[in-house]
């Protein structure tokens, strides 16, 4: 297994500076800073129309910004989960078949994916008898084919249940683990994505609040958005690891990753 970097020390793969989004005359993002570093979870939270997709958009250069820029690492590999992809029932397609597209990947490569997404059996199954949460599971393993230095996920279990959900990130954190990625995930779950991340970046228009989940869900803009019921969010799952973490909220210096209930 890689070891990881040390946040403090390791190489920016993104880093967005003065970022602002508009679109049909309508500001949607304003003046966004951060970075992404290597081998690092980053959970991008807001309400609807907060402006995530929109950031995503900017990210992966689907669109180009109003202001600011987007700096990629050179060379950067990224693998993209999309929130939902629509395929034709009438299509007779299999899962290893879905993973030739757009380009023939080598059988190796291709069980390796499936077995990293936790689906290693799904390969011969057809694409339209797969539940919801298996085919996310399978365009999880599509992302993993380029062997990404960032994996990017975009409402990716939107429609699952709440222990499909936490079954899902659970296997993002292994992901990380074993291959050493960086993962910038964007949802509105905050009960399973915040206790899976190593930072969490509150977004509504513009950065609210950022720093780690248990931070985070104690500040107050975050409160101000998503209520304050959410103590026990964090408290699903232990978040536990070695490395260490900047901190760039201004709240309690309290290093337990165990959530206050």
């Amino acid at each position: 297994m890689p070891e990881l970097p040390k946040w403090g020390h390791s190489m920016n793969l993104i880093t967005l500076s003065g970022l602002s989004m508009a679109f049909g005359g309508q500001t949607v993002l304003s003046q966004v800073d951060f970075s992404i570093k290597e081998g690092e979870i980053v959970t991008i939270v807001g309400p609807n129309g907060s402006g995530k997709s929109s950031l995503l958009r900017a990210i992966i250069g689907a669109e180009q910004p109003v202001k600011g820029s987007v700096t990629q690492a050179k060379g950067l590999r990224i693998g993209y989960v999309p929130q939902k992809l629509h395929i034709d029932p009438t299509l007779p397609m299999t899962v290893r078949r879905f993973l030739d597209i757009p380009k023939r990947v080598g059988r190796k490569a291709a069980e390796a994916a499936l077995a990293d997404a936790g689906v290693e059996t799904l390969g011969e199954r057809p694409l339209t008898g797969l539940s919801g949460g298996q085919f996310q599971r399978v365009l999880l393993a599509r992302a993993l084919l380029s062997n990404p230095q960032l994996l990017i996920l975009d409402e990716a279990t939107q429609g699952l249940d709440q222990p499909g959900s936490a079954a899902f990130y659970q296997r993002i954190e292994q992901i990380r683990e074993e291959r050493g990625c960086a993962v910038l995930m964007v949802s509105h779950e905050l009960h399973v994505v915040m206790a899976a991340s190593d930072r969490v970046i509150c977004l509504n228009g513009h950065v609210c609040c950022e720093g780690r989940p248990e931070h985070v869900a104690s500040a107050p803009e975050y409160r101000a958005l998503f209520g304050t019921g959410t103590g026990g969010a964090l408290a699903l799952y232990r978040h536990e690891h070695s490395h260490s973490h900047d901190e760039t909220c201004e709240h309690d210096h309290d290093h337990s990753h165990e959530a206050a209930e």
